[in-house]
């Protein structure tokens, strides 16, 4: 804790706001309202809380001072130009509620969004209000939910997902109620299509699958497992969040699926982490669309009724109510601060979102055989490349540290705790659940070679330590180990000094 927070009262001054312009004294705050003792909050001057906050981040790993290869939940750089657009008052000072003619601006980069990831995933309709990842699974769910309720189809309650998925799927789809049935991998990580035909059924309402799957690797037979899906009547969710490895090169829609969310703060680069802030759209099939969360935005050919100036002279903008929608799953219009964001991203790279593709591909396999040579150099190969599959990967890729375990008593964990003493950021540690002591690595694009050789020299040098260090790892941190099942069930969620 900062020297700020370590006193027993709240000694000092701090920043006062000025006294109002005008005195209501007509106004009068009851006793009910009134705190009976001062919050125990520190009082400080304005350059002792700059320096408060200064200090906390320097104690912080983020994307802004190096490396952050978090597999699965990519960390990428976020052009600077994109937090100039979201700030321009025209964006900024808006408020959700104001008239359509006030807000044309931002229904017009609103409806270029839905339409460009309409475009991009092959749908047909995109809501731009979900607000993460988990989130929009969950609205995309919900939206074949009701799909089938609207048919008469109620026997449709299970939900199949694959045991390399990520654990919101599952998750998604039992908060809506659904049965969950989940079919093993084949031994190469990909999907077993004879275990999907056993289980598929007059039941099924969808699947759910990642692609490429958490693995890095592509599913060659989607299109089939779709036909597989499709022919029972089910519908095909695509968990958007690796979309960043096919972008340009093909679409969900071309692989047969019915619905997809996107993570706009991944694949198109805003900023997210601790939570938010996030955005998780979804694009959905011309069938689903009527169910979709609204108001999404949509236009008309302008007409002479518009007197209000539109964002240009062709068309009129504004908000609609799908006919059978499933209500708001996030107030107002979403995360707007990150759709801006990610809107100014796609208008500066639009023409070069399949070459950011290929360059994550490619930043992702360098840097699994760079690990590997520098493992072979140090005589460490039989620790690596256990469990890990042999060919090209996408965007990610993983590492086995099941060998290490067994033969040094060290795991994924440990490994992952000697990184952040090597000043790095630790890749993803036990997940996916079907490769063992598994470490998933994500470089995304936006890294360099010389970034990358780097982290694969360190890497390889934490693999060599002795079993004590890592064991005792990290040590030149702010804070030491930490116990990570004492932290999860003994949540600390408000400052000592602030009474309930």
């Amino acid at each position: 804790m900062s020297r700020l927070f370590d006193h027993d009262g709240a000694p000092g001054s701090g920043y006062a706001q000025p006294s109002p312009l005008i005195e209501r004294e007509d106004i009068e705050v009851t006793d009910t309202f009134k705190r009976k003792v001062m919050p125990n909050w520190p009082r400080i001057s304005e350059p002792e809380m700059v320096r408060h906050y200064t200090w906390l981040s320097k104690r912080n790993f983020g994307i802004d001072t190096g490396f952050y290869p978090l597999g699965s939940c990519t960390m990428k750089h976020n052009p600077r130009v994109n937090e100039v657009i979201a700030q321009l008052p025209g964006i900024a000072d808006i408020h959700p509620l104001q008239p359509d003619h006030q807000i044309q601006g931002l229904l017009y980069i609103y409806h270029e969004m839905q339409d460009m990831l309409a475009i991009c995933a092959g749908m047909d309709a995109v809501t731009l209000q979900p607000v993460a990842g988990a989130q929009g699974e969950f609205t995309a769910i919900r939206c074949i939910q009701e799909y089938f309720r609207n048919k008469g189809e109620l026997q449709r309650n299970k939900v199949i997902v694959p045991d390399s998925a990520h654990g919101t799927n599952p998750a998604s789809a039992a908060m809506a109620g659904f049965e969950i049935i989940e079919i093993p991998s084949l031994e190469d990580g990909r999907i077993d299509l004879d275990a999907l035909r056993s289980v598929v059924d007059e039941n099924t309402a969808a699947m759910m699958i990642t692609n490429p799957n958490t693995l890095g690797l592509f599913e060659i037979d989607i299109a089939e497992a779709s036909e597989i899906v499709h022919e029972v009547g089910g519908q095909m969710y695509y968990d958007g969040a690796n979309f960043n490895a096919i972008l340009g090169r093909t679409s969900p829609g071309l692989m047969g699926f019915d619905a997809v969310h996107y993570n706009l703060h991944k694949t198109f680069s805003q900023p997210h982490g601790g939570g938010g802030p996030g955005s998780g759209p979804i694009g959905v099939k011309s069938h689903l669309a009527p169910f979709l969360p609204g108001p999404v935005a949509a236009r008309r050919p302008l007409s002479g009724e518009d007197n209000p100036t539109p964002a240009n002279d062709e068309f009129w903008y504004y908000w609609h109510q799908p006919e059978f929608s499933i209500g708001k799953v996030q107030q107002w219009h979403g995360n707007a601060g990150a759709v801006i964001r990610c809107w100014a991203y796609y208008r500066r790279y639009g023409k070069d979102l399949k070459l950011m593709s290929e360059h994550a591909v490619m930043n992702a396999n360098y840097l699994r055989h760079r690990i590997q040579e520098e493992a072979k150099i140090a005589g460490l190969s039989d620790y690596i490349v256990d469990g890990a599959p042999a060919e090209v990967v996408k965007h990610e890729f993983t590492l086995s540290m099941g060998k290490l375990k067994e033969d040094k008593g060290v795991g994924a964990m440990d490994v992952a705790k000697g990184l952040l003493d090597m000043g790095y950021m630790a890749p993803t540690v036990y997940f996916p659940l079907v490769v063992p002591e598994c470490m998933m690595i994500e470089p995304t694009e936006t890294e360099s070679k010389a970034t990358l050789d780097e982290f694969a020299k360190k890497f390889i040098q934490v693999l060599a330590l002795d079993p004590e260090t890592l064991h005792e790892a990290p040590i030149t941190t702010p804070v030491r180990r930490v116990d990570e099942v004492h932290a999860a069930r003994n949540l600390w969620l408000r400052h000592d000094g602030v009474d309930r």
